[in-house]
């Protein structure tokens, strides 16, 4: 059996694989602050997603530039730009709190996801590239695993360091948040700490990201597909992915599966807040569902030795619709549990859709391709926003609107389950 990775590719593997940590990080540090926002400047749930759709309109403005500057330069040199960006989003956090101003939160998240489209349009398809096609798909899952330690990372800042100290979010004896009760001076004063509190991880990132930029430059890199001289124009590129049904899908199906991650993670809190649980303590459910989410990963790379991956797709994709059917129809505790156990299924899904769409991709077309498999990320621009207006409804026949909104992501998970099964086919 080929070797998941060879031993020369053993320190660029290494390195590049630290990368996965780091938007997990970000992302799985923002995802509570969408509850935080909506507290903290009064904001309705539908507009406070807006922070989801900066995050993830990054992805899809910056893919396609980061693929064509990966095809003239090098995946090293889109590496660097990448890490730069990230810590230039992050260190926007000091003027957006000082401002007071959403917008500006908004923006400084989209300048900071330009840097991970970057990351994740190198990153994946370099791993890929590091050994045999055959263990391609398992050998992104072991990396992609390392993507949820990062975001551990960033639940644990978020639950210890920011949300126990949010002024915003402090109760009275009914459990019903006090600040919309405060004066407008009251309000200032706790809107002027909060931000701070919310402000300082991101400053620290983007610290941690230019000492990560230090070390990457200092490390050889071995030449990857994306950096070959034989490479088709672009125009061509776009014509044999357009021809390639099982990749066509696979975009498609990228797109819903990471509208149903951030639907089910960043609304974790809201549907707990339903049920009277504080944001802080709700975080712990967060970290819960991350915890299932790592060890799905490990597992999945351990079962696709033994089983087809496509399969391993369906399989969980079934299973992630049972149990949003639950988080759905069972008001209470084990309705949130189910919703908790989600992300198990999850896990492999990012990593498998990715490997199959690019399995039959020629290698002077991967650089394109894994650009529009990151800027499918979109998907978690778009839908979070519908979910937040369908949870500001309040009740819906009498039903939770917050358990009723997890429709959506079973939607979507409908569709995977439906591209496990077409791409056995194709």
């Amino acid at each position: 059996m080929n070797k998941l990775v060879d031993k020369k590719n053993l320190v660029p593997f290494i390195a590049i694989t630290t990368l996965f940590a780091l938007w997990g990080f970000a992302n799985d540090i923002t995802n509570p602050m969408v509850a935080a926002f909506q507290t903290l400047m009064e904001l309705p749930a539908a507009k406070a997603s807006l922070i989801q759709f900066a995050f993830y309109g990054g992805y899809a403005t910056m893919a396609i530039p980061a693929a064509l500057f990966i095809r003239r330069y090098s995946y090293k040199r889109g590496i660097l730009l990448g890490l730069a960006l990230y810590a230039i989003g992050a260190f926007l956090f000091i003027p957006a709190a000082a401002r007071q101003s959403f917008t500006f939160f908004c923006f400084s998240l989209y300048i900071l996801t330009f840097g991970l489209a970057f990351l994740e349009t190198t990153a994946n398809p370099f791993i890929l590239s590091l050994g045999s096609k055959e263990n391609a798909t398992r050998r992104l899952n072991l990396a992609q695993a390392f993507n949820p330690m990062g975001s551990l990372a960033g639940m644990a800042v978020a639950s210890l360091v920011v949300l126990p100290n949010l002024l915003s979010d402090k109760r009275d004896a009914t459990g019903a948040v006090v600040f919309p009760m405060l004066s407008d001076a009251e309000k200032a004063n706790i809107r002027l700490h909060d931000l701070a509190v919310i402000r300082n991880p991101y400053v620290a990132l983007g610290i941690v990201v230019l000492i990560l930029l230090v070390v990457i430059a200092c490390i050889k890199v071995p030449a990857a597909t994306g950096d070959s001289n034989k490479q088709n124009s672009v125009r061509q590129s776009l014509k044999n992915l357009w021809h390639n049904r099982v990749y066509r899908e696979g975009v498609v199906a990228q797109a819903f599966y990471v509208a149903a991650q951030i639907m089910v993670w960043t609304f974790i809190i809201q549907y707990a807040d339903n049920l009277g649980i504080n944001k802080a303590t709700a975080q712990n459910y967060n970290i819960l569902a991350m915890c299932l989410f790592l060890i799905g990963r490990f597992v999945s790379t351990f079962l696709m030795k033994y089983m087809d991956g496509r399969k391993l797709l369906t399989i969980f994709g079934i299973c992630a619709a049972l149990c949003s059917l639950g988080a759905i129809f069972i008001v209470g505790k084990v309705g949130l549990y189910s919703l908790v156990c989600i992300s198990l299924f999850m896990s492999l899904m990012f990593p498998t859709i990715y490997g199959t769409a690019l399995e039959k991709v020629s290698l002077a077309d991967t650089s394109l391709g894994a650009a529009f498999l990151v800027m499918a990320i979109v998907g978690g621009a778009l839908m979070p926003p519908l979910q937040g207006m369908i949870i500001d409804c309040g009740s819906i026949l009498g039903h939770p609107a917050v358990n009723v909104s997890y429709a959506l992501p079973l939607l979507c998970f409908v569709i995977v389950t439906l591209y496990g099964l077409r791409s056995k086919k194709l």
